[in-house]
Protein backbone atom coordinates (compact mmCIF):
# COMPACT_ATOMS: atom_id res chain seq x y z
CA UNK A 1 0.00 0.00 0.00
CA UNK A 2 1.46 3.34 -1.03
CA UNK A 3 0.77 6.75 0.42
CA UNK A 4 0.91 8.35 -3.03
CA UNK A 5 -2.39 9.88 -4.12
CA UNK A 6 -4.26 8.23 -6.97
CA UNK A 7 -5.73 10.40 -9.76
CA UNK A 8 -8.93 12.27 -8.83
CA UNK A 9 -11.30 10.00 -10.76
CA UNK A 10 -11.45 6.27 -11.50
CA UNK A 11 -8.10 4.81 -12.54
CA UNK A 12 -7.50 3.94 -16.18
CA UNK A 13 -5.64 0.77 -15.16
CA UNK A 14 -8.36 -1.90 -15.31
CA UNK A 15 -6.61 -4.34 -12.99
CA UNK A 16 -5.97 -1.67 -10.33
CA UNK A 17 -9.55 -0.44 -10.59
CA UNK A 18 -10.86 -4.01 -10.20
CA UNK A 19 -8.75 -4.45 -7.06
CA UNK A 20 -10.24 -1.27 -5.62
CA UNK A 21 -13.72 -2.47 -6.50
CA UNK A 22 -13.17 -5.72 -4.62
CA UNK A 23 -11.78 -3.86 -1.61
CA UNK A 24 -14.76 -1.50 -1.65
CA UNK A 25 -17.26 -4.38 -1.75
CA UNK A 26 -15.93 -5.71 1.53
CA UNK A 27 -17.15 -2.76 3.56
CA UNK A 28 -20.72 -3.79 2.74
CA UNK A 29 -19.71 -7.30 3.87
CA UNK A 30 -18.20 -5.85 7.06
CA UNK A 31 -20.94 -3.53 8.34
CA UNK A 32 -23.93 -5.67 7.34
CA UNK A 33 -23.18 -8.10 10.17
CA UNK A 34 -23.90 -5.33 12.69
CA UNK A 35 -27.03 -4.26 10.81
CA UNK A 36 -28.52 -7.77 10.70
CA UNK A 37 -27.33 -9.46 13.90
CA UNK A 38 -27.35 -6.47 16.25
CA UNK A 39 -29.53 -3.65 14.96
CA UNK A 40 -32.26 -5.71 13.29
CA UNK A 41 -32.62 -8.96 15.24
CA UNK A 42 -30.93 -9.30 18.63
CA UNK A 43 -30.15 -6.07 20.42
CA UNK A 44 -33.63 -4.53 20.56
CA UNK A 45 -35.23 -7.45 22.46
CA UNK A 46 -32.11 -7.89 24.62
CA UNK A 47 -31.95 -4.20 25.58
CA UNK A 48 -35.67 -4.32 26.40
CA UNK A 49 -35.07 -7.27 28.73
CA UNK A 50 -32.22 -5.42 30.46
CA UNK A 51 -34.38 -2.29 30.88
CA UNK A 52 -37.24 -4.38 32.27
CA UNK A 53 -34.85 -5.97 34.77
CA UNK A 54 -33.90 -2.49 35.95
CA UNK A 55 -37.51 -1.39 36.25
CA UNK A 56 -39.21 -4.52 37.56
CA UNK A 57 -36.41 -6.66 38.96
CA UNK A 58 -36.83 -9.19 36.13
CA UNK A 59 -37.55 -9.17 32.42
CA UNK A 60 -41.17 -9.39 31.38
CA UNK A 61 -42.68 -11.95 29.03
CA UNK A 62 -45.38 -11.64 26.32
CA UNK A 63 -47.81 -13.24 28.77
CA UNK A 64 -46.71 -11.10 31.73
CA UNK A 65 -45.09 -7.89 30.48
CA UNK A 66 -43.21 -5.49 32.71
CA UNK A 67 -45.08 -2.21 33.24
CA UNK A 68 -42.38 -0.49 35.29
CA UNK A 69 -40.86 2.89 34.47
CA UNK A 70 -37.28 4.14 34.38
CA UNK A 71 -36.23 7.69 35.18
CA UNK A 72 -34.37 9.56 32.43
CA UNK A 73 -33.49 13.15 33.34
CA UNK A 74 -36.40 13.06 35.78
CA UNK A 75 -38.86 11.86 33.12
CA UNK A 76 -40.59 8.48 33.49
CA UNK A 77 -39.85 6.17 30.54
CA UNK A 78 -41.56 2.80 30.16
CA UNK A 79 -38.99 0.00 30.16
CA UNK A 80 -40.51 -1.45 27.00
CA UNK A 81 -39.98 1.85 25.18
CA UNK A 82 -36.26 2.20 25.89
CA UNK A 83 -35.08 0.34 22.76
CA UNK A 84 -37.33 2.13 20.22
CA UNK A 85 -36.64 5.50 21.86
CA UNK A 86 -32.88 4.82 21.69
CA UNK A 87 -33.12 3.94 17.99
CA UNK A 88 -35.21 7.05 17.32
CA UNK A 89 -32.76 9.32 19.15
CA UNK A 90 -29.75 7.82 17.35
CA UNK A 91 -31.51 8.15 13.98
CA UNK A 92 -32.46 11.79 14.47
CA UNK A 93 -29.01 12.69 15.82
CA UNK A 94 -27.47 11.03 12.75
CA UNK A 95 -29.68 13.14 10.50
CA UNK A 96 -28.22 16.28 12.13
CA UNK A 97 -24.56 15.19 12.15
CA UNK A 98 -24.17 13.40 8.81
CA UNK A 99 -24.23 16.53 6.60
CA UNK A 100 -21.32 17.88 8.64
CA UNK A 101 -19.47 14.58 8.17
CA UNK A 102 -20.05 14.78 4.42
CA UNK A 103 -18.84 18.38 4.23
CA UNK A 104 -15.60 17.44 5.99
CA UNK A 105 -15.13 14.28 3.91
CA UNK A 106 -15.23 16.27 0.67
CA UNK A 107 -12.44 18.47 2.01
CA UNK A 108 -9.97 15.70 2.80
CA UNK A 109 -7.89 13.45 0.58
CA UNK A 110 -7.82 10.78 3.32
CA UNK A 111 -11.28 9.33 2.83
CA UNK A 112 -10.22 5.74 3.46
CA UNK A 113 -8.80 6.78 6.85
CA UNK A 114 -12.03 8.60 7.65
CA UNK A 115 -14.09 5.58 6.59
CA UNK A 116 -12.03 3.17 8.66
CA UNK A 117 -11.94 5.48 11.67
CA UNK A 118 -15.72 5.70 11.91
CA UNK A 119 -16.01 1.96 11.24
CA UNK A 120 -13.56 0.96 13.98
CA UNK A 121 -15.14 3.26 16.58
CA UNK A 122 -18.57 1.89 15.70
CA UNK A 123 -17.28 -1.68 15.75
CA UNK A 124 -15.71 -1.14 19.18
CA UNK A 125 -19.03 0.17 20.51
CA UNK A 126 -20.85 -2.81 18.97
CA UNK A 127 -18.40 -5.29 20.49
CA UNK A 128 -18.69 -3.63 23.91
CA UNK A 129 -22.41 -4.48 23.92
CA UNK A 130 -21.11 -7.78 25.32
CA UNK A 131 -20.77 -5.94 28.65
CA UNK A 132 -24.42 -4.83 28.77
CA UNK A 133 -25.72 -7.10 31.54
CA UNK A 134 -27.97 -7.08 34.55
CA UNK A 135 -29.82 -3.78 34.72
CA UNK A 136 -27.21 -1.64 32.92
CA UNK A 137 -29.56 -0.42 30.20
CA UNK A 138 -27.93 3.06 30.04
CA UNK A 139 -24.67 1.53 28.79
CA UNK A 140 -26.63 -0.29 26.09
CA UNK A 141 -28.33 2.92 24.97
CA UNK A 142 -25.04 4.82 24.82
CA UNK A 143 -23.30 2.11 22.82
CA UNK A 144 -26.22 1.83 20.40
CA UNK A 145 -26.19 5.58 19.76
CA UNK A 146 -22.42 5.61 19.14
CA UNK A 147 -22.52 2.57 16.84
CA UNK A 148 -25.48 3.93 14.85
CA UNK A 149 -23.92 7.36 14.29
CA UNK A 150 -20.57 5.83 13.31
CA UNK A 151 -22.28 3.44 10.90
CA UNK A 152 -24.11 6.29 9.17
CA UNK A 153 -20.96 8.43 9.04
CA UNK A 154 -18.90 5.62 7.54
CA UNK A 155 -21.58 4.96 4.91
CA UNK A 156 -21.52 8.61 3.82
CA UNK A 157 -17.80 8.30 3.07
CA UNK A 158 -18.18 4.80 1.62
CA UNK A 159 -20.88 5.86 -0.85
CA UNK A 160 -18.82 8.88 -1.91
CA UNK A 161 -15.84 6.63 -2.66
CA UNK A 162 -18.00 4.77 -5.23
CA UNK A 163 -17.85 7.84 -7.47
CA UNK A 164 -14.04 7.92 -7.22
CA UNK A 165 -13.42 4.27 -8.11
CA UNK A 166 -16.10 3.49 -10.72
CA UNK A 167 -16.84 5.04 -14.11
CA UNK A 168 -20.42 6.01 -14.90
CA UNK A 169 -20.97 2.82 -16.92
CA UNK A 170 -19.78 0.69 -13.98
CA UNK A 171 -21.81 2.19 -11.16
CA UNK A 172 -24.85 -0.11 -11.35
CA UNK A 173 -22.69 -3.23 -11.42
CA UNK A 174 -20.28 -2.13 -8.68
CA UNK A 175 -23.03 -0.86 -6.37
CA UNK A 176 -25.07 -4.05 -6.87
CA UNK A 177 -22.12 -6.29 -6.09
CA UNK A 178 -21.44 -4.35 -2.90
CA UNK A 179 -25.03 -4.71 -1.71
CA UNK A 180 -25.04 -8.38 -2.69
CA UNK A 181 -21.89 -9.14 -0.73
CA UNK A 182 -23.32 -7.24 2.24
CA UNK A 183 -26.45 -9.37 2.31
CA UNK A 184 -24.37 -12.53 1.97
CA UNK A 185 -22.00 -11.60 4.81
CA UNK A 186 -24.76 -10.37 7.06
CA UNK A 187 -26.81 -13.48 6.36
CA UNK A 188 -23.95 -15.88 7.08
CA UNK A 189 -23.15 -14.40 10.48
CA UNK A 190 -26.84 -14.07 11.32
CA UNK A 191 -27.38 -17.76 10.54
CA UNK A 192 -24.51 -18.73 12.86
CA UNK A 193 -25.73 -16.40 15.60
CA UNK A 194 -29.33 -17.56 15.41
CA UNK A 195 -28.06 -21.12 15.78
CA UNK A 196 -26.07 -20.07 18.87
CA UNK A 197 -29.06 -18.31 20.43
CA UNK A 198 -31.37 -21.22 19.67
CA UNK A 199 -29.07 -24.06 20.76
CA UNK A 200 -27.31 -22.23 23.65
CA UNK A 201 -24.11 -24.32 23.27
CA UNK A 202 -21.29 -24.87 25.79
CA UNK A 203 -23.66 -24.40 28.72
CA UNK A 204 -24.36 -20.77 27.86
CA UNK A 205 -27.59 -19.19 29.03
CA UNK A 206 -29.88 -17.39 26.59
CA UNK A 207 -28.56 -14.00 27.68
CA UNK A 208 -24.93 -15.10 27.47
CA UNK A 209 -25.55 -16.52 23.99
CA UNK A 210 -26.97 -13.18 22.83
CA UNK A 211 -23.98 -11.30 24.30
CA UNK A 212 -21.54 -13.58 22.45
CA UNK A 213 -23.42 -12.89 19.21
CA UNK A 214 -23.29 -9.13 19.79
CA UNK A 215 -19.54 -9.41 20.35
CA UNK A 216 -19.12 -11.41 17.13
CA UNK A 217 -20.95 -8.74 15.08
CA UNK A 218 -18.67 -5.99 16.39
CA UNK A 219 -15.52 -8.02 15.76
CA UNK A 220 -16.73 -8.95 12.26
CA UNK A 221 -17.34 -5.29 11.41
CA UNK A 222 -13.94 -4.18 12.67
CA UNK A 223 -11.78 -6.98 11.25
CA UNK A 224 -13.25 -6.99 7.73
CA UNK A 225 -12.89 -3.19 7.52
CA UNK A 226 -9.12 -3.77 7.22
CA UNK A 227 -9.64 -4.89 3.60
CA UNK A 228 -11.12 -1.61 2.28
CA UNK A 229 -8.69 0.38 4.41
CA UNK A 230 -5.73 -1.42 2.85
CA UNK A 231 -7.13 -1.77 -0.67
CA UNK A 232 -8.58 1.67 -1.42
CA UNK A 233 -6.38 4.58 -2.46
CA UNK A 234 -6.49 8.19 -1.35
CA UNK A 235 -7.28 10.80 -3.99
CA UNK A 236 -6.79 14.57 -4.10
CA UNK A 237 -9.68 16.84 -3.24
CA UNK A 238 -11.76 18.19 -6.13
CA UNK A 239 -14.28 21.00 -5.93
CA UNK A 240 -13.42 22.15 -2.38
CA UNK A 241 -10.51 23.56 -0.41
CA UNK A 242 -8.61 20.70 1.23
CA UNK A 243 -8.52 20.43 5.00
CA UNK A 244 -5.30 18.78 6.11
CA UNK A 245 -4.82 16.66 9.21
CA UNK A 246 -2.71 19.34 10.88
CA UNK A 247 -5.21 22.14 10.21
CA UNK A 248 -6.92 23.82 13.14
CA UNK A 249 -10.13 22.12 14.16
CA UNK A 250 -12.19 25.34 14.45
CA UNK A 251 -11.15 26.29 10.90
CA UNK A 252 -12.08 22.86 9.60
CA UNK A 253 -15.50 22.97 11.24
CA UNK A 254 -16.16 26.52 10.07
CA UNK A 255 -15.27 25.67 6.47
CA UNK A 256 -17.35 22.52 6.58
CA UNK A 257 -20.43 24.34 7.87
CA UNK A 258 -19.95 27.02 5.22
CA UNK A 259 -19.67 24.45 2.45
CA UNK A 260 -22.76 22.64 3.74
CA UNK A 261 -24.80 25.84 3.67
CA UNK A 262 -23.68 26.43 0.09
CA UNK A 263 -24.65 22.90 -0.92
CA UNK A 264 -28.13 23.20 0.56
CA UNK A 265 -28.57 26.56 -1.14
CA UNK A 266 -27.36 25.34 -4.52
CA UNK A 267 -29.20 21.99 -4.42
CA UNK A 268 -32.14 23.82 -5.94
CA UNK A 269 -30.05 24.09 -9.09
CA UNK A 270 -30.27 20.31 -9.54
CA UNK A 271 -34.02 19.67 -9.85
CA UNK A 272 -33.65 16.12 -11.19
CA UNK A 273 -31.43 15.22 -8.24
CA UNK A 274 -33.99 16.56 -5.78
CA UNK A 275 -36.81 14.83 -7.66
CA UNK A 276 -35.03 11.49 -7.39
CA UNK A 277 -34.22 12.10 -3.73
CA UNK A 278 -37.89 12.75 -3.00
CA UNK A 279 -38.90 9.57 -4.84
CA UNK A 280 -36.29 7.53 -2.99
CA UNK A 281 -37.35 8.79 0.42
CA UNK A 282 -40.94 7.75 -0.28
CA UNK A 283 -40.42 4.26 -1.66
CA UNK A 284 -37.49 3.46 0.63
CA UNK A 285 -39.66 4.38 3.62
CA UNK A 286 -42.19 1.85 2.35
CA UNK A 287 -39.47 -0.79 1.93
CA UNK A 288 -38.05 -0.27 5.41
CA UNK A 289 -41.50 -0.39 6.98
CA UNK A 290 -42.37 -3.66 5.22
CA UNK A 291 -39.15 -5.18 6.55
CA UNK A 292 -39.85 -3.86 10.04
CA UNK A 293 -43.49 -4.95 10.06
CA UNK A 294 -43.03 -8.38 8.44
CA UNK A 295 -42.27 -10.24 11.66
CA UNK A 296 -45.08 -8.50 13.57
CA UNK A 297 -47.52 -9.21 10.74
CA UNK A 298 -46.43 -12.84 10.44
CA UNK A 299 -46.64 -13.47 14.17
CA UNK A 300 -49.71 -11.47 15.22
CA UNK A 301 -51.87 -11.56 12.08
CA UNK A 302 -50.92 -14.92 10.58
CA UNK A 303 -50.10 -16.77 13.77
CA UNK A 304 -46.70 -18.00 12.55
CA UNK A 305 -44.10 -19.23 15.03
CA UNK A 306 -40.73 -17.61 15.73
CA UNK A 307 -38.97 -20.52 13.97
CA UNK A 308 -40.89 -19.81 10.77
CA UNK A 309 -40.04 -16.10 11.01
CA UNK A 310 -36.34 -16.86 11.53
CA UNK A 311 -36.29 -19.04 8.41
CA UNK A 312 -38.04 -16.26 6.46
CA UNK A 313 -35.48 -13.68 7.65
CA UNK A 314 -32.61 -15.88 6.49
CA UNK A 315 -34.34 -16.52 3.15
CA UNK A 316 -34.62 -12.78 2.56
CA UNK A 317 -30.94 -12.24 3.44
CA UNK A 318 -29.57 -14.85 1.05
CA UNK A 319 -32.04 -14.18 -1.76
CA UNK A 320 -31.21 -10.45 -1.53
CA UNK A 321 -27.65 -11.47 -2.46
CA UNK A 322 -28.88 -13.08 -5.68
CA UNK A 323 -31.47 -10.38 -6.28
CA UNK A 324 -28.94 -7.55 -6.12
CA UNK A 325 -26.79 -9.26 -8.75
CA UNK A 326 -29.81 -10.07 -10.92
CA UNK A 327 -31.24 -6.56 -10.88
CA UNK A 328 -27.76 -5.16 -11.53
CA UNK A 329 -27.55 -7.28 -14.70
CA UNK A 330 -31.05 -6.24 -15.76
CA UNK A 331 -30.12 -2.58 -15.26
CA UNK A 332 -27.28 -2.94 -17.77
CA UNK A 333 -29.82 -4.03 -20.37
CA UNK A 334 -32.96 -2.07 -19.53
CA UNK A 335 -31.65 0.90 -17.56
CA UNK A 336 -31.52 1.44 -13.81
CA UNK A 337 -34.62 3.65 -13.57
CA UNK A 338 -36.74 1.11 -15.44
CA UNK A 339 -35.57 -1.76 -13.22
CA UNK A 340 -36.25 0.17 -10.00
CA UNK A 341 -39.72 1.08 -11.30
CA UNK A 342 -40.39 -2.59 -12.00
CA UNK A 343 -39.18 -3.51 -8.50
CA UNK A 344 -41.69 -1.05 -7.01
CA UNK A 345 -44.48 -2.84 -8.85
CA UNK A 346 -43.31 -6.07 -7.17
CA UNK A 347 -43.33 -4.34 -3.77
CA UNK A 348 -46.94 -3.22 -4.33
CA UNK A 349 -47.93 -6.78 -5.27
CA UNK A 350 -46.25 -8.10 -2.11
CA UNK A 351 -48.23 -5.69 0.06
CA UNK A 352 -51.52 -6.41 -1.75
CA UNK A 353 -51.09 -10.19 -1.47
CA UNK A 354 -50.16 -9.92 2.22
CA UNK A 355 -53.04 -7.60 2.99
CA UNK A 356 -55.82 -9.32 1.07
CA UNK A 357 -54.97 -12.90 0.20
CA UNK A 358 -52.50 -14.43 2.66
CA UNK A 359 -54.41 -16.89 4.87
CA UNK A 360 -53.77 -17.38 8.57
CA UNK A 361 -51.15 -20.04 9.31
CA UNK A 362 -50.06 -20.25 5.66
CA UNK A 363 -46.34 -20.99 5.88
CA UNK A 364 -45.64 -21.73 2.20
CA UNK A 365 -47.31 -18.57 0.81
CA UNK A 366 -45.49 -16.54 3.49
CA UNK A 367 -42.19 -18.03 2.30
CA UNK A 368 -43.18 -17.20 -1.29
CA UNK A 369 -43.55 -13.55 -0.28
CA UNK A 370 -40.16 -13.74 1.44
CA UNK A 371 -38.68 -14.93 -1.88
CA UNK A 372 -40.23 -11.99 -3.74
CA UNK A 373 -38.99 -9.52 -1.10
CA UNK A 374 -35.48 -10.96 -1.18
CA UNK A 375 -35.23 -10.74 -4.96
CA UNK A 376 -36.14 -7.03 -5.13
CA UNK A 377 -34.79 -5.79 -1.78
CA UNK A 378 -31.06 -5.61 -2.44
CA UNK A 379 -31.38 -4.64 -6.09
CA UNK A 380 -33.74 -1.71 -5.51
CA UNK A 381 -31.42 -0.32 -2.83
CA UNK A 382 -28.22 -0.88 -4.81
CA UNK A 383 -29.54 0.69 -8.00
CA UNK A 384 -30.93 3.65 -6.04
CA UNK A 385 -27.40 4.34 -4.78
CA UNK A 386 -25.88 4.16 -8.26
CA UNK A 387 -28.63 6.36 -9.77
CA UNK A 388 -28.04 9.03 -7.14
CA UNK A 389 -24.27 8.87 -7.70
CA UNK A 390 -24.82 9.95 -11.31
CA UNK A 391 -26.95 12.94 -10.33
CA UNK A 392 -24.60 14.68 -7.87
CA UNK A 393 -21.97 17.26 -8.86
CA UNK A 394 -18.30 16.32 -8.84
CA UNK A 395 -16.35 17.30 -5.76
CA UNK A 396 -19.47 17.24 -3.56
CA UNK A 397 -20.02 13.47 -3.46
CA UNK A 398 -19.77 13.05 0.31
CA UNK A 399 -21.91 16.10 1.01
CA UNK A 400 -24.68 14.93 -1.28
CA UNK A 401 -24.49 11.37 0.02
CA UNK A 402 -24.72 12.80 3.53
CA UNK A 403 -27.97 14.48 2.47
CA UNK A 404 -29.04 11.09 1.07
CA UNK A 405 -28.33 9.35 4.37
CA UNK A 406 -29.56 12.18 6.58
CA UNK A 407 -32.80 12.68 4.68
CA UNK A 408 -33.42 8.93 4.81
CA UNK A 409 -32.94 8.91 8.59
CA UNK A 410 -34.92 12.09 9.10
CA UNK A 411 -37.98 10.72 7.26
CA UNK A 412 -37.72 6.99 7.96
CA UNK A 413 -40.34 7.18 10.70
CA UNK A 414 -43.21 8.21 8.40
CA UNK A 415 -43.86 4.65 7.25
CA UNK A 416 -43.80 3.14 10.73
CA UNK A 417 -45.99 5.99 11.99
CA UNK A 418 -48.55 5.39 9.22
CA UNK A 419 -48.47 1.65 9.94
CA UNK A 420 -48.99 2.22 13.68
CA UNK A 421 -51.80 4.77 13.24
CA UNK A 422 -53.58 2.55 10.72
CA UNK A 423 -53.48 -0.37 13.13
CA UNK A 424 -54.74 1.78 15.98
CA UNK A 425 -57.69 2.98 13.88
CA UNK A 426 -58.61 -0.39 12.35
CA UNK A 427 -57.29 -2.93 14.87
CA UNK A 428 -56.05 -4.93 11.86
CA UNK A 429 -52.50 -5.50 10.66
CA UNK A 430 -53.86 -6.28 7.20
CA UNK A 431 -55.34 -2.80 6.91
CA UNK A 432 -52.18 -1.31 8.39
CA UNK A 433 -49.87 -2.93 5.86
CA UNK A 434 -52.10 -1.89 2.95
CA UNK A 435 -51.49 1.76 3.90
CA UNK A 436 -47.88 1.30 2.73
CA UNK A 437 -49.05 1.03 -0.88
CA UNK A 438 -49.26 4.84 -0.87
CA UNK A 439 -45.49 5.13 -0.30
CA UNK A 440 -44.68 2.87 -3.24
CA UNK A 441 -47.19 4.50 -5.59
CA UNK A 442 -46.06 8.03 -4.73
CA UNK A 443 -42.39 7.02 -5.06
CA UNK A 444 -43.13 5.38 -8.42
CA UNK A 445 -44.89 8.52 -9.70
CA UNK A 446 -41.96 10.78 -8.79
CA UNK A 447 -39.30 8.37 -10.03
CA UNK A 448 -41.05 8.04 -13.40
CA UNK A 449 -40.63 11.81 -13.85
CA UNK A 450 -36.85 11.80 -13.35
CA UNK A 451 -34.99 12.73 -16.55
CA UNK A 452 -31.68 10.93 -16.06
CA UNK A 453 -29.98 12.41 -19.13
CA UNK A 454 -30.82 15.97 -18.12
CA UNK A 455 -29.94 15.35 -14.47
CA UNK A 456 -26.55 13.83 -15.26
CA UNK A 457 -25.63 16.62 -17.65
CA UNK A 458 -26.77 19.31 -15.20
CA UNK A 459 -24.54 17.76 -12.52
CA UNK A 460 -21.59 17.90 -14.94
CA UNK A 461 -21.09 14.13 -15.15
CA UNK A 462 -20.52 11.94 -18.19
CA UNK A 463 -23.49 10.11 -19.66
CA UNK A 464 -23.36 6.31 -19.38
CA UNK A 465 -23.17 4.57 -22.75
CA UNK A 466 -26.86 3.57 -22.71
CA UNK A 467 -27.92 7.24 -22.42
CA UNK A 468 -25.61 8.66 -25.07
CA UNK A 469 -27.28 9.64 -28.35
CA UNK A 470 -26.72 7.30 -31.25
CA UNK A 471 -24.03 8.60 -33.65
CA UNK A 472 -25.45 9.72 -37.00
CA UNK A 473 -25.35 7.09 -39.72
CA UNK A 474 -22.71 7.71 -42.38
CA UNK A 475 -24.07 9.33 -45.51
CA UNK A 476 -24.61 7.04 -48.50
CA UNK A 477 -22.28 7.50 -51.47
CA UNK A 478 -23.63 10.09 -53.82
CA UNK A 479 -25.70 11.85 -51.11
CA UNK A 480 -25.09 15.12 -49.29
CA UNK A 481 -27.40 16.60 -46.73
CA UNK A 482 -30.00 13.90 -47.40
CA UNK A 483 -30.65 14.82 -51.10
CA UNK A 484 -29.24 13.32 -54.27
CA UNK A 485 -26.94 15.52 -56.26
Amino acid sequence: MTDALAPPGPLSDTSQRSREHRSWYFYDWANSAFVTTTATVLFGPYLTAVAESAACGEAGTPQSPCHGDLSVLGLPIAAGSVAPYAVTFATLLSAVLLPLVGAIADRTSRKRHMLAGFAWIGAAAAACMFFVTGSNWALGVGLLVIATICLGSSLVVYDAVLVQIAHEDERDRVSSRGWALGYLGGGLLLAVNLAIVTLEPFGLSRGESVRVCLLSAGLWWGVWTIIPFRGLRDRPVTGAVEVTADGETPGMMRQAFGQLATTVRHARGYPQTLLFLGAYLLYNDGIQTVIYAASIFGNRELGLSEDVLIVAILMVQFLAFAGALLLGRLAERFGNISVVLASLVVWVLVVVVAGYFLPVGAVVPFFALAVAIGLVLGGSQALSRSIYSLLIPKGKEAEYFSLYQAAERGTSWFGTLAFGVAYQLTDSYRSAILVLIAFFVAGFALLAKVDMRRGIMTAGNELPARLRPEPPAPAEPGRRGGSRR
